[in-house]
């Protein structure tokens, strides 16, 4: 036994055994539903940039860029099944708080999301804890 399975404080039926149904498909899920929801709230942001101030954020950059941004969240709600998607997502953050350079409201936009994706992974890391130590009701059935 090394140190660190030593150290874990399993849980008052044991360590128990892998859980039946994989509780991480249903995290990447709700991580997929994010994107998706992200993709079309960052897509409204061209009506923003259309109609305030008489078009005058409607540049050729600035559409081009929302544009691919939310198409880029769209297709990343796909990739979730893979390992590097956890790092993907947090760069499509970053990219679409940049989008304060675009409008204000892109940023606003991307801030209500990043608290949100902060939220998810709290919740993943959480998940991930109670399999270690045994205490999801999945893994003694």
């Amino acid at each position: 036994m090394s140190k660190r399975e030593e150290s874990i404080e399993y849980g008052p039926l044991g360590k128990g055994h892998d859980p039946l149904k994989d509780p991480m498909k249903g995290i990447r899920g709700v991580m997929a539903g994010t994107l998706v929801m992200e993709a079309i709230t960052l897509g409204l942001v061209l009506t923003v940039i259309l109609r305030v101030d008489d078009g005058i954020y409607w540049t050729t950059f600035n559409w081009v860029y929302v544009s691919a941004v939310a198409i880029a969240h769209f297709v990343a709600a796909f990739l979730q099944r893979f390992s590097w998607s956890i790092p993907m997502n947090i760069v499509l953050q970053v990219i679409a708080l940049a989008g304060f350079f675009v409008h204000p409201a892109m940023g606003f936009a991307a801030i209500i999301f990043i608290i949100a994706w902060a939220y998810l992974f709290y919740l993943r890391s959480n998940l991930i804890d109670r399999m270690k130590r045994g205490l999801l009701t999945t893994q003694h059935s």
